[in-house]
């Protein structure tokens, strides 16, 4: 189902603690069976659900894991005609990167 268009006026009627979806960069995710279990507390989540999330995903400087993590939830994107003028690369590179050191 990730090759599935949603338009952000789909997206906003998915605003609950039952139903709840977020756009992060131009992707759609139903995070629905996250939001009580989000480190940051359900709240953090439910104030985007139905919105734009991006700059709050981008601002606390997410891990690759919690990256990672985000792509289990994608159900989908944006039209072409919705999406931000935005590099995600540039989000990319502020991201908290942990590797292990090569012995």
């Amino acid at each position: 189902m990730s090759d599935a268009i949603f338009t952000r006026s789909e997206v906003s009627m998915h605003c609950g603690e039952d139903d709840c979806w977020i756009i992060v960069g131009n992707y759609v995710y139903d995070v629905t069976k996250f939001v009580d279990m989000h480190p940051g507390g359900p709240e953090i989540l439910l104030e985007f659900a139905g919105g734009d999330a991006t700059d709050a995903f981008e601002s606390v400087g997410h891990s690759m894991c919690a990256r990672m993590m985000l792509t289990k939830f994608k159900i989908g994107s944006l039209p072409e005609e919705e999406r931000p003028d935005f590099v995600q690369a540039e989000y990319i590179t502020h991201a908290k990167i942990s590797l292990p050191m090569a012995h």
